[in-house]
């Protein structure tokens, strides 16, 4: 029983330290590169990724990330920081179409349709940045999502030899039990993109025919 249990404390301070080393790595890669202003995004990029998410929970309410992510988007444009938006976000069950809903919400914002181009297999962060890079075309993107998944998404990004920076849509106000909920996502989704750098090496499901961007 010493052994077994001393066995469960090396194993839990290992995998503590690597949530924390991985939770670093992804710090100092987005280090100065995510900005909550328009006036401070960088004038010089002309395509903005813009991450999914559902648009409505699944109690029917509307998804607050959502609408702040798309907020975001739309004021992004609308300053002339970027010329194109790639909606991109998972669309493989039917009836169920984020880059399509965030088309919709950004047309109705004011954003012209035929700027926005969607992404229709982007069913994890790493699919959505390899995409833009592989199929769409880019070497320099500004991402826009929330900070916590901008910073992992540059991590990401930088790791391919993307030049990415981050516009942080506004946060979801949270209950206290669901913030925790999504900080200890958060973290093991770091790992995963570290370990999927790193280790395991892994590729979008899907690339496809490359796609211009005007």
């Amino acid at each position: 029983m010493r052994r077994f249990f001393k066995f469960l404390a090396w194993g839990f301070v290992l995998a503590l330290g690597l949530v924390i080393l991985c939770g670093v790595s992804v710090q100092r890669s987005a280090a100065e590169r995510t900005v909550a202003e328009v006036v401070a995004v960088p004038a010089d990029i002309k395509v903005a990724l813009v991450l999914g998410c559902s648009k409505k929970l699944p109690d029917g309410r509307s998804n607050r990330f959502f609408c702040k992510r798309m907020d975001a988007a739309a004021k992004l444009y609308q300053a002339g920081k970027c010329r194109a938006l790639i909606v991109s976000g998972d669309n493989s069950v039917k009836g169920y179409d984020e880059p399509t809903d965030m088309k919709e919400a950004l047309v109705a914002a004011g954003v012209p349709a035929d700027k926005i181009h969607c992404d229709y297999a982007g069913f994890r962060t790493l699919d959505s940045v390899v995409r833009a890079q592989k199929v769409f075309g880019q070497s320099r993107l500004i991402i826009i999502s929330q900070r916590f998944h901008n910073e992992r998404a540059i991590y990401l990004a930088r790791s391919l030899g993307i030049d990415a920076y981050g516009f942080n849509a506004a946060d979801a106000v949270l209950s206290t039990s669901l913030r925790l909920k999504n900080q200890a996502r958060e973290a093991l989704a770091r790992v995963q993109a570290v370990l999927d750098i790193h280790v395991f090496g892994t590729q979008p499901k899907f690339l496809g025919q490359p796609v211009v961007i005007p």
